[in-house]
Order: structure tokens, then sequence, then C-alpha cells
């Protein structure tokens, strides 16, 4: 009795489907083997799975782009030439996007000025003078944070801790129910020269 035919058709279910696969993929294999002992032939074999593993075959002594190379030969064509127009086309836009930037930069410096339209060389001019007036900006920033640094490490405009004037306040803050002695402390600044020496606290007065 013979064997029936099989119907050639998609494997639904997941497990036995990749089986499946792996038994007519190590067959396909030992073909091409043999094919290549017995038949001296050059094979080569590129499998993909339906999880997206891969598996390849290639006769010994040659590779996969040898035989590919062969292939693009014996059919006229080649497989890569739209990735490679592709890639000069990308190439040159590239080229020119970096000949325009390195055009604008010389005529920000003042060169290459003639090929420029009067629209150009204004709308030129409003970009450099854009570019000075956020440079100025930067520039007196940062001369405003120096010198408000400078005025925070100045001792002149600090705080005293219980030294100097402020000692004759201590007394006084103790007297005024317990306020902080720092409250009261105050330092003479340079600017005061008359005020100098003139201490006067509380303990110094004489009831009665």
């Amino acid at each position: 009795m013979g064997r029936g035919k099989i119907e050639i058709k998609r494997i639904e279910n997941a497990t036995n489907r990749q089986v499946t696969y792996s038994k007519r993929r190590t067959g396909i294999m030992k073909k091409a083997r043999e094919l290549t002992v017995l038949c001296d032939a050059q094979v080569a074999i590129i499998m993909f799975s339906s999880t997206g593993k891969y598996h390849e075959f290639c006769s010994p002594g040659t590779d996969i782009k040898t035989i590919f190379d062969r292939y693009q030969q014996a059919i006229g064509t080649s497989l890569w030439i739209e990735q490679y127009e592709n890639m000069q086309r990308t190439l040159s836009h590239l080229k020119d996007i970096n000949r325009g930037l390195r055009t604008e930069i010389r005529q920000r410096m003042g060169e290459d000025l003639d090929s420029l339209d009067f629209d150009e060389l204004r709308g030129l001019e409003q970009n450099v003078d854009a570019a000075l007036k956020e440079v100025k900006h930067s520039h007196e920033a940062y001369k405003n944070l120096q010198q408000e640094l400078g005025m925070r490490e100045d001792p002149a405009f600090g705080y005293v801790d219980n030294t100097g004037a402020g000692v004759a306040w201590d007394g006084a803050a103790a007297a005024l129910g317990g306020a902080p002695p720092d409250m009261y402390a105050f330092r003479v600044v340079p600017s005061q020269p008359n005020l100098h020496g003139m201490a006067y606290g509380f303990h110094d007065l004489r009831l009665g």
C-alpha cells in the first residue's frame, strides 16, 4: 500500500512547527554537504527560522560573500547597487551641508561676502548683531556674579559673632527678654569713620 500524500501547509502549532523546521533544516544541511563532496559543487545556504534564529552552510574552501559575488556575475546585476546609491546620495547631502556651514562661518568672519545680495547681507548683519547682544548679556551677567561673590567675601559686609562693636550690645540683648545676642550685634563699616570706637552698652548705665 502506497504512502499517502502529505498536504503542504503552514503548521499551526508553534512547537510542532519548530520541531519540523529543526528536522528539515538538518536534512537540507546534510544534502548540501553531500552535494559538495560527491559533485564538487559550491553550495551556500542561509536560513532564518520563524523565531529569527540564523543558520547557514557554505562549502569548504569558499565563503558566502564569494558565492554571492559569483551569483551577481552570473545574473548580471548587483545586490548592493541600491544601497550603494543611497549611501552616495547621503554622502553628497552631508557634503552640501558641510560646505554651507563652512561658507556661513567665513561670512560671519567677514569673508566671501561678494556672493551675497542685499537681503542676505541684511540678514547676516542682524544675525551678527543678535550674537553680539548675547555675548554682551553673558559678559554683564558674569561681571555681576563676580561682584556679588566679591561682596560676600569682603569682611566689611559680613555679620559679627560677639566680637568688636557687637560685644557692647550683648548685655542689652540679654536685658530685653532674652533676645538672641546676634540680633543686636553690628559691625562699623569703613565708610563710617565717625562711628569707630562708639560702643555703648546698657551695662554702663547706673540707676539711682
